[in-house]
């Protein structure tokens, strides 16, 4: 049962950390519907399952499966996670990323900086973000502006702070929603 509790006390913990997040940066909606889909039966059993505090569970089931079906489901619903923006390019007939939209972007910084904080607690800085990112980026499959945006945003906190990087997001987001506009 403690696994039942200690994921769900996990879920909570980084859901309110990405809200708070999010809020800061003017999303609020994704702030709201932040990773609900991590309470579905298909995501929350293997979490609980799997719990462990200090790594995601799903990387537990990967190791003992050779894939993750609770992390498929999740990347399938959350348009935060860059492995939702790969599609088939229709001239190169191969899976390519797509640029992600500001907002998402957004929310996947959100979210990366929200998850540093709950797993590396009080050895977490401004600059862990950017550090877990640099570990697994030749895996990380962005669009090249998606990237560079991304990248901007984990170099500005590590070397800014959050004030700072909050006000650079706050700012692309409503640009964005300029462009969007003048579009329609």
């Amino acid at each position: 049962m403690s696994g039942f509790f200690g994921h769900l006390r996990t879920v909570n913990r980084h859901r309110r950390q990405v809200r708070k997040n999010c809020f800061r940066a003017g999303l609020i909606w994704q702030g709201l519907t932040h990773d609900l889909s991590k309470y579905s039966p298909s995501e929350f059993i293997t979490g609980a399952k799997y719990y462990q505090g200090s790594r995601s569970p799903n990387e537990r089931e990967r190791e003992i499966f050779g894939a993750s079906k609770a992390w498929m489901h999740h990347k399938g619903r959350n348009k935060h996670h860059f492995e939702y923006w790969i599609d088939i390019n229709p001239n190169t007939k191969n899976y390519e990323p797509v640029r992600m939209p500001i907002k998402y972007v957004g929310e996947m910084f959100c979210d990366r900086v929200a998850a540093s904080k709950i797993y590396y607690g009080s050895n977490y800085t401004d600059a862990t973000p950017l550090a877990y990112y640099s570990r697994g980026q030749d895996r990380t499959r962005l669009h090249k502006e998606t990237r560079e945006i991304l990248e901007d945003l984990l170099n500005t906190l590590a070397n800014e702070g959050e004030t700072a990087v909050f006000e650079k997001l706050k700012k692309l987001i409503k640009e964005d929603k300029k462009c969007i506009k003048k579009k329609h």
